[in-house]
């Protein structure tokens, strides 16, 4: 965890970081299919499905509600660039660390089940065809 004396932060992750983990989301939902969608999994693919969707929709919800009721003060952090925003710390619980740093710590989780489960339906596919 990186502490700078950097006055320069923000205290919420960058919009696009939200769109990449429903974007994640969503290939994590159709590679699951992929995977799992030969036989009589039907019901649980939908169960899978609804429940990721559950997980995504709910933080989105709760962030529109925080965004039609905050107080109608300028925010630098939304008219931030990406680019700007990596760069700089992000505000914490325990400290600051950067941005990118930040960015990688939530990602990653997401990114690596999907994109997992995206080889493992893309193998699927192309052994079972031979």
């Amino acid at each position: 965890m990186t502490n700078t004396g950097n006055s320069q932060s923000s205290k919420q992750l960058h919009p696009w970081i939200y769109r990449t983990i429903v974007v994640l989301a969503v290939i994590l939902i159709l590679s699951a299919w992929g995977f799992f969608g030969g036989g009589y999994s039907g019901l649980d693919l939908a169960v899978i499905s609804a429940l990721i969707f559950i997980a995504v929709a709910i933080p989105v919800i709760l962030w529109r509600i925080w965004r039609r009721n905050a107080d109608r003060q300028p925010d630098r952090s939304e008219a931030m660039s990406f680019a700007s925003w990596r760069s700089r710390d992000l505000e914490i619980w325990g400290g600051r660390v950067k941005g990118a740093e930040a960015m990688v710590e939530v990602l990653l989780p997401l990114g690596a089940v999907a994109f997992g489960m995206a080889a493992l339906a893309l193998v699927l596919h192309f052994d079972i065809g031979s």
